[in-house]
């Protein structure tokens, strides 16, 4: 048995895309950084080899959920008879562009190749993560990452501490209308790591928020923000407010980074301070939020030293 293992968030710094396959896989330029926003997995081995889902996750049935789909390729590599019952307690919003799937389906990876006794090393097991969705093989890599290709080309990355104030507005978005959408712009240069971490270098402004700006951007801002009023609009509120925020991934999540917990927790009452008891803010424009956290960033995944190898 194994109980409470971690599965992290993460946000993209920035996230170019420069082009799009024949198989229709985008290429990408981003950088993960992992934060302390975690779902919980809960493992119970089964001598029977059936692999199930014993917690409801509403929306998605078991035969879609990436955890399953996770034990049952690493059962299949590696001809296991154990089975396994899944739970899992959700803390990571979806449809947030923070990865809560990818980052269950790899610790689900992980745990079991642990529970199951499989002792594939990190790359046998990103080799499993990748075809399960391009952002799985990073938290099976376990840190910060420069990512190129679909997601699946990685290098390490060393940086600098840093807070982030995380807001969902109150909708979600499907990855996959916004990759699929025929205005979004597929020809962004491309970038080094040395551009990259030369921004990272950052001091802070008076309200202790990390400058100067993000590098670079999200090229699926412009998307999101027309087919999601809720996400622009939010974007905007804070703006006004002296956060200058960014989309994670698809979305619809926003966040800002600061260079000390202590002005990111400033700006989460500031935040909180004027919302009304309906959950909606004040403002010209009524705005929504699901969901409004501060997360350290974190220098690795909790479960890189699981793997041996």
């Amino acid at each position: 048995m194994m109980y409470d293992v971690p599965a992290p968030a993460k946000l993209n710094l920035f996230l170019h895309v420069l082009g799009r396959r024949a198989d229709g896989y985008h290429l990408l330029q981003t950088a993960f950084r992992f934060i302390d926003l975690c779902d919980t997995l809960h493992f119970e081995a089964r001598s029977d080899g059936r692999i199930e889902r014993v917690s409801e996750l509403p929306g998605v049935p078991p035969e879609q959920d990436l955890t399953v789909r996770a034990a049952r390729a690493l059962q299949r590599a590696t001809g296991v008879r154990q089975g396994v019952n899944i739970a899992l307690e959700k803390q990571i919003p979806q449809g947030g562009g923070l990865g809560g799937g990818s980052s269950d389906a790899a610790s689900t990876l992980i745990a079991l190749n642990r529970l199951w006794g499989t002792g594939l090393s990190r790359r046998e097991l990103m080799a499993l993560a990748l075809p399960l969705g391009a952002d799985v093989p990073v938290f099976v890599f376990g840190q910060s990452a420069f990512a190129e290709g679909v997601g699946e080309i990685l290098s390490p990355l060393d940086l600098p501490a840093a807070t982030y104030l995380v807001a969902q507005p109150d909708t979600s978005v499907p990855t996959a209308n916004i990759f699929s959408d025929p205005d979004l712009t597929r020809d962004s240069s491309s970038v080094t790591i040395a551009d990259f971490l030369a921004s990272q270098s950052f001091g802070a402004d008076a309200s202790g928020q990390a400058a100067p700006g993000f590098f670079g951007r999200n090229d699926l801002e412009p998307v999101v923000y027309r087919r999601y009023p809720e996400v622009s609009q939010a974007a905007q509120w804070l703006s006004g407010r002296g956060i200058h925020v960014r989309m994670s991934g698809s979305g619809a999540c926003l966040f800002a980074q600061f260079s000390t917990a202590r002005q990111a927790v400033l700006a989460e009452h500031e935040i909180t301070a004027t919302m009304r008891v309906a959950g909606k803010l004040t403002s010209n424009t009524q705005v929504g939020f699901r969901l409004i956290r501060v997360c350290p960033g974190l220098a690795e995944h909790p479960l890189r030293d699981w793997i041996a190898r």
